[in-house]
């Protein structure tokens, strides 16, 4: 919901022309990373890649991930990145980018951050599935491939039901798994909605739900009562842990006053870790 327009407002993705042609693979010459063995869930969406470390360090964070297609330095050894490719602003570098992360051992590609969304990657289902088709469809086979990540509005034409346009026109994309964002007030209505998306995703044969972001709404700008963040972290994440279809979640997010304070974890932190 928030995440692009607040954390890249410095430039770290670079703007450039659309119209280039269909992915085609390239050679790119990196140190491979080895896949880690984790098979924890849970997750570190990040914008400084170094205050992933903490959080890495409790051992239960086995990916990453950073709204863009490069990881902008280097992660923990036990931590999988994977890249997104957020939006057309992203089109020009993204061969490359792509590449250099599967060759260095990434195994997933997340599609686009809230297109359902005007004030994030805004695209209309069908405008979105001609682009995942061209951009992403073609590393089907070298990488499994997550849906665009749609917002839990329940809005007709935004949330699950744009998902559900998108397919109607991407049925043959090769897509594994779906992802969704929530932002809410109750574990209640997170679990919830997370069993829709659970469902939504069945009908359509995936057997995967990331749900690469999720906060409490009083938590989108940073968290204001840890004690609040941590109850709903201790309902919520064992229930995560066992749904099967749920096989990725990240809280939002890695970052001062959310999961760390002064690069330390804090009570939400610790909680999410533990």
């Amino acid at each position: 919901m928030v995440s692009f327009t607040q954390l890249f407002t410095t430039g770290l993705l670079a703007t450039s022309a659309l119209a280039i042609p269909v992915a085609k693979p390239i050679t790119v010459e990196v140190e491979k990373r080895n896949s880690t063995t984790n098979t924890s869930k849970r997750g570190a969406a990040y914008n400084d890649i170094a205050l992933v470390s903490p959080l890495a360090s409790t051992g239960t964070i086995s990916w990453a991930y950073t709204w863009a297609s490069s990881m902008f330095g280097s992660l923990p050894s036990n931590v999988d990145y994977v890249p997104m490719l957020w939006g057309a602003r992203d089109f020009g570098g993204w061969v490359t980018a792509v590449e250099t992360a599967l060759s260095s051992g990434s195994n997933y590609i997340l599609g686009f951050n809230e297109p359902d969304m005007t004030s994030q990657a805004d695209m209309s289902a069908s405008e979105a599935a001609g682009y995942y088709q061209t951009y992403i469809t073609p590393y089907s086979g070298r990488a499994k491939l997550i849906s665009p990540a749609v917002t839990s509005s329940t809005t007709s034409g935004m949330g699950l039901s744009w998902f559900q346009e998108f397919m109607s026109d991407c049925s043959s994309c090769g897509i594994s798994g779906l992802a969704v964002h929530w932002y809410g007030d109750t574990a209640d209505e997170f679990q919830s909605f997370v069993s829709q998306a659970v469902s939504t995703a069945a009908s359509y044969g995936l057997s995967e739900v990331w749900v690469t972001e999720f906060a409490l709404s009083q938590d989108a700008g940073g968290v204001i009562d840890a004690a609040t963040t941590s109850s709903f972290l201790q309902t919520v994440l064992p229930w995560l842990d066992a749904q099967t279809n749920v096989t990725r979640y990240s809280y939002f997010y890695c970052a001062d006053n959310y999961l760390l304070t002064d690069t330390t974890l804090n009570q939400a932190g610790q909680t999410y870790t533990s």
